[in-house]
């Protein structure tokens, strides 16, 4: 039996279609594109391959003779590079600004031109070529969110070249990691970060973790010098100034693009929360940037020229794909922000940023806009700006609740899209794409349709296909389309068995969800994120959407503890806004009313209380499994990537307040294990 909202499902009857595409309903030329691309994906990914500069065109465009590893493109070589910078030069617009870095940490925005990336990153790539980095070597990119961590990708793909960029809030250990399994020729970082408050020490950070490495990279680091944020002394033995190795370069004979062929690794990136077994996805060159060219289009409907800002960070999936390579392949502008949504200096920065870049389309998480609505719910610090410029805004990253969602919306003033997709698949699977002439108001809770070439499937365990509106895991029948991660980094065993076991001829997401009658998807949780009371299974967005329809709850995370009889019981942890009066027991106890309203008493929804923050990754999701494990008393280690660890002294305090994480030892963050 499955339990969910009311009113959580279009009324439409209609019959799903043969392939498991969505029905008739749906606009006519985003049907034609999925029919096309599911039963004849050769044809339609041939014609996308064009959206590309070939140094030499491919030879296959699909090769699936040994699944799960599809190749794309075969024999066709490109260089990223080129098609990121080079082309638009050549066809006459190296002076359209490619890069907004906006920075009020810094307080400092700077605009820099494709004719001036070009101009950067011909000396750096030339730098590097002296030093011997050639195809094939890999390169560690250690910095924060300005130009300079783009210049050096493009710089290091130009040559052939492969990059690992790693999160700049990482710390020594997590560095030291991922620099022995990736084993780079050397490293490029800054010599320092800036955060709300404080300095990040890149270079000593560093150079600790170069010392505690079994790999010691064969060349000096480079080091691009942030003076206005901190001033540093490189040691000559193993630092090289970033301006020094572009003195290298001969700006007379620039570096030519090395072609690659289309399979060939563009980048490694590791997934957050690695420790002792990095798990690097690595992502080749040929269908990506088609992937990526494609989306930015059809689903995010940015066109040569415009602004984009994807409000993520170079160190995540978001920022490889939306950032840099998508924006800059297809010729747009986009915006890099360093700062935070309320404090940097206040909550009125993303209005400004639309407002004074005159932004065409967002990227972002929903926890931002919770963010800015707690800080100013009334958008004090807002309402100066104009949003004229802005289209829609697009989500993604974690469950957004509809309660924020209508937030965003009515605040904004357009479409506000969820959308659905994973750092193994580079780009979305599911989304209301503007490209298309889909429906702007998606069913409540949807990430949308499918996009073209993706096959979804919602499996029950034992393989066969769940009923619509049934919750399963969601499946992705092979082979996937151009973009997906071609395996992990050193690692096709790992592969093999944790994304393609379970159901063989299918790719595993491990997220739980299901579809309606019309063919939209609903991705409710990670699988693990689902709850099992009495024999029923609910999905914690859907009780977090529940609570946050109370207008004094504004962030919330449910999640599963043990309970003797019902094997397990939803635990809810709330923040309650600024402005609330009420106390802790009575606004508890009107949510729990309004769930057995909304949900019902299947649900078992008593144990609530609240606290004054939740523990999330700096990318914005939050830690369920981890609450979840330390309400159970077990040893919980938090990834390395969390936001800030100290919040568990609160959590615990809540939790045992309610008789759970009596016996919790001390959480710790991960460290990397002997």
């Amino acid at each position: 039996m499955e339990v969910k909202h009311k009113n959580l499902h279009t009324e439409n009857t209609s019959n799903s279609a043969m392939y498991g595409m969505p029905p008739e309903s749906h606009d006519a030329a985003y049907m034609e594109a999925y029919r096309k691309s599911v039963q004849n994906p050769v044809a339609f990914w041939q014609e996308l391959g064009q959206l590309l500069d070939w140094d030499k065109p491919w030879e296959q465009v699909l090769d699936n003779s040994n699944p799960p590893f599809t190749k794309w493109y075969v024999g066709g070589y490109l260089n990223a590079c080129y098609n990121s910078i080079d082309r638009h030069i050549l066809a006459g617009r190296g002076q359209q600004v490619a890069l907004i870095h906006d920075s009020p940490l810094t307080q400092t925005v700077r605009k820099v031109t494709y004719q001036e990336l070009y101009d950067e990153i011909i000396l750096l790539a030339g730098g590097l070529a002296k030093l011997g980095v050639s195809k094939g070597d890999r390169v560690v990119i250690y910095m924060p969110l300005i130009p300079e961590t783009i210049i050096a990708m493009l710089a290091i793909v130009r040559l052939g070249a492969i990059h690992s960029v790693v999160f700049g809030g990482f710390a020594a250990r997590e560095l030291c990691s991922r620099i022995e399994h990736v084993e780079p020729k050397l490293v490029i970082a800054a010599n320092a970060g800036v955060e709300p408050g404080k300095v990040v020490p890149y270079l000593d950070i560093l150079h600790s973790a170069i010392n505690m490495s079994r790999w010691k990279p064969p060349q000096r680091n480079i080091i691009y010098m942030r003076d206005e944020v901190a001033k540093d002394t490189l040691d000559e033995q193993t630092d090289m100034q970033w301006s020094d190795v572009q003195a290298l370069a001969n700006p007379h004979q620039p570096v030519a693009c090395v072609p690659i062929e289309a399979n060939d690794p563009l980048y490694i990136l590791y997934t957050s929360g690695t420790t002792d077994k990095p798990k690097g996805v690595l992502r080749t060159i040929g269908g990506h940037l088609v992937a990526l060219m494609y989306t930015l289009k059809m689903i995010y409907g940015i066109k040569p020229g415009d602004i984009w800002w994807a409000a993520s960070d170079m160190g995540w999936v978001v920022g490889h794909s939306y950032i840099c390579y998508g924006p800059l392949c297809l010729g747009a502008t986009s915006v890099m922000y360093e700062g935070k949504p309320d404090r940097t200096p206040d909550p009125g920065q993303y209005f400004r940023i639309i407002d004074q870049h005159k932004v065409n389309g967002i990227f972002s998480v929903p926890t931002s806009f919770r963010v800015i609505r707690r800080a100013d719910p009334d958008i004090s610090y807002g309402r100066q700006y104009s949003m004229k410029s802005l289209r829609a805004i697009f989500i993604a990253g974690e469950h957004c609740d509809y309660e924020t969602k209508a937030w965003i919306e009515k605040t904004f003033k357009v479409p506000i899209l969820n959308h659905w997709w994973q750092t193994e698949t580079g780009s979305a699977v599911t989304a209301t794409c503007l490209g298309f002439q889909q429906s702007l108001e998606p069913p409540m809770y949807s990430t949308g349709l499918p996009l073209v070439g993706y096959d979804i499937k919602i499996l029950r365990p034992d393989g066969t296909e769940a009923a619509p509106l049934e919750l399963g895991r969601i499946a992705l029948k092979l082979p996937l389309p151009p973009g997906n991660m071609a395996t992990l980094y050193r690692n096709d065993e790992l592969y093999r068995k944790l994304y393609f076991q379970k159901f063989p001829g299918y790719y595993d997401t491990m997220d739980a969800g299901y579809k309606d009658l019309t063919g939209y998807v609903f991705v409710t949780a990670r699988d693990d994120d689902v709850i099992n009371v009495a024999g029923h299974r609910l999905s914690t967005s859907s009780l977090e959407d529940a609570v946050l329809r109370h207008p004094d709850v504004v962030d919330v995370a449910v999640f599963g503890v043990p309970e003797p009889t019902k094997g397990q019981v939803p635990l809810c942890l709330y923040i309650p806004v600024e402005s609330c009066k009420k106390t802790d027991a009575k606004l508890s106890a009107e949510i729990i009313k309004l769930i057995r309203d909304v949900v019902g008493p299947i649900a078992a929804f008593r144990l609530i209380t609240a606290v004054n923050s939740l523990p999330r990754t700096r990318s914005g999701k939050t830690m369920r499994k981890a609450m979840a494990d330390f309400a159970r008393n077990e040893r919980v280690i938090l990834p390395a990537t969390i936001d800030d660890a100290s919040v568990f002294t609160e959590i615990r305090r809540a939790l045992q307040h309610l008789g759970y994480a009596m016996s919790a030892p001390e959480p710790v963050v991960a460290k990397l294990l002997d």
